[in-house]
């Protein structure tokens, strides 16, 4: 055979055979591909209460989209930095704010009452919702959103600290996790993005 004849036969075994890559790329995301195990859902049942003593449960995520930031109000640098932002995303959605939960979860339900949380919001956005419980109840959230916690001495004897994982979960409007909301944009882009999920 020519090199002129050959070349479409070349091409054509280049495209099935990225063709075939992809479909089994396609099939290995959808938990398709035997013994191949898909990952562990993000998100389950909690039952938590807000810092007006509301009760918030999973439920409470469906019909909106939701973001959520795990922290605590002891934190000196990250959550106070995070939930800044959030406020100016949700300042920037306008109206449509009221059309998404906004919660902080605390991850230190020793000293995060109701009440704490309550003084501490009152320096957000109105819509950020703050959410605690018991201990028990707190540990299952952390587990089920695979969120790290952990309590760390301070070296003077003072208050602890506590190392937690620092990235917004989006949630979409039937409680689902979505992907990492990025906050690291303008608040109006993030705005933009987070309507996309009304």
């Amino acid at each position: 055979m020519t090199d002129r004849a050959t070349r479409p036969l070349v091409i054509f075994a280049a495209f099935a055979g990225s063709l075939a890559i992809g479909l089994l790329v396609v099939v290995w995301l959808a938990g398709g591909l035997g013994g191949v195990a898909k990952p562990a859902p993000i998100g389950g049942a909690f039952q938590l209460t807000d810092q007006s003593g509301q009760t918030v449960t999973e439920k409470s995520l469906q019909g909106r989209p939701t973001i959520i930031f795990f922290g605590y109000t002891h934190c000196p640098d990250v959550c106070p930095t995070s939930l800044f932002e959030m406020s100016e995303v949700l300042r920037a959605m306008g109206k449509d704010a009221d059309r998404v939960n906004a919660y902080f979860i605390s991850v230190d339900p020793e000293r995060d009452t109701a009440e704490v949380m309550k003084n501490y919001l009152g320096s957000f956005d109105p819509h950020l919702k703050g959410l605690t419980g018991d201990p028990a109840m707190i540990s299952k959230v952390l587990t089920e959103f695979r969120v790290y916690a952990k309590k760390v001495p301070s070296k003077d004897g003072g208050d602890y600290t506590m190392d937690h994982t620092a990235l917004i979960y989006l949630m979409d409007k039937k409680g689902n996790f979505v992907a990492p909301f990025n906050l690291k944009q303008t608040p109006e882009a993030a705005a933009a993005d987070l309507k996309r999920y009304l």
